[in-house]
């Protein structure tokens, strides 16, 4: 644990079986009450750690409070746990509700039907190997529901909460404008690309997470404390690289259009990944789902744009330009 700004602290939280190893979350400690921001898996370590540091700080359960960034299991998954000790527990109301239904089987059976669209069937994947469910909560929780404008008053913080969804569709984040502080969970990330997934045929992700991205360079930012990584002090500098990233990816995807018809399974194939696995049967399972996820993403905002069609064949998406 290392206190980043004035009364603000970082705990590195493991992650095991995952190749981003740990996430930051930070615990703002304020004279009646502290803020507490994501929590690492719903595993023993990350219980141990995050107590840990509360008891160096001397913060007890009461006089605390949780602030969930998004939906994933990485940030919310000790969110039940919290909350069964009295902890007031705070997200949006879409994640809040996307987290509820993770604690049963429908939400993770329905995400067999992905499996299909995306031809991921041929690696005989199933949601088992999603590395959220084994490491989500497994009560429902009773959220404070926020959104964007709301306001949390932590010591001598007064912190604005910001609507920054695309990486999941209610991912909020938290702005301190007298001290210029910024709390965004995975929305901007120095040295890795946040994974932008598909979450519905009607919600463009990539449209919402690129506007987003313009939005916060707007903001005036000092200190970006993000979920993963380095704390960023340039953030125009990152927003920069990432718009430029999606639009590459984009150029990308429709060169490997260029010919037949594919699959979702096909483009991800296809697509450069940041891995040490070079060949898509040497993927894990989970990077299988993440690189699926991202490729349906880009592909359904070519389709939206009129730049590519998709064609539906008994349950798999096949995708062509237009």
């Amino acid at each position: 644990m290392k206190e980043v700004y004035a009364n603000i602290y970082q705990i590195e939280v493991p992650l095991p079986d995952n190749p981003l190893k740990k996430i930051n979350t930070y615990l703002i400690k304020g004279a009646e009450k502290s803020l507490l921001i994501d929590t690492g898996f719903n595993h023993i370590l990350s219980q141990e750690i995050l107590m840990e540091g509360l008891n160096e700080l001397g913060i007890k359960l009461e006089d605390l409070e949780l602030f969930i960034t998004h939906l994933h299991s990485d940030h919310s998954g000790l969110a039940a746990f919290f909350d069964s000790q009295g902890v007031k527990v705070y997200t949006s109301e879409i994640d809040g509700l996307l987290i509820n239904e993770m604690t049963g089987n429908s939400y993770w059976e329905r995400l067999m039907e992905k499996v299909r669209m995306y031809n991921l069937d041929l690696d005989n994947i199933t949601y088992m190997d999603n590395p959220g469910y084994k490491y989500c909560p497994k009560e429902a929780i009773e959220f404070q529901l926020l959104k964007e404008g709301d306001q949390l008053k932590v010591g001598d913080y007064t912190f604005e909460v910001i609507d920054i969804s695309g990486h999941t569709p209610g991912h909020i984040g938290l702005y301190e404008r007298e001290h210029k502080l910024f709390f965004g969970g995975d929305h901007i990330l120095d040295q890795i690309t946040p994974n932008i997934a598909f979450w519905g045929f009607q919600y463009n992700s990539l449209a919402v997470y690129l506007n987003n991205l313009g939005k916060i360079s707007q903001y005036n930012i000092d200190y970006l404390f993000p979920s993963h990584r380095n704390i960023i002090r340039d953030h125009q500098r990152r927003i920069g690289e990432l718009i430029s990233h999606h639009g590459k990816r984009l150029e990308e995807i429709l060169n490997i259009l260029k010919g037949n018809e594919k699959t979702v399974r096909d483009v991800a194939k296809e697509m450069k990944w940041s891995l040490k696995e070079k060949n898509w049967e040497d993927f894990p399972s989970p990077q299988k789902w993440f690189a699926a996820g991202e490729a349906m993403s880009h592909l359904e905002h070519l389709v939206l744009v009129g730049k590519v069609e998709r064609i539906n064949k008994e349950g798999v998406l096949y995708y062509r330009l237009n």
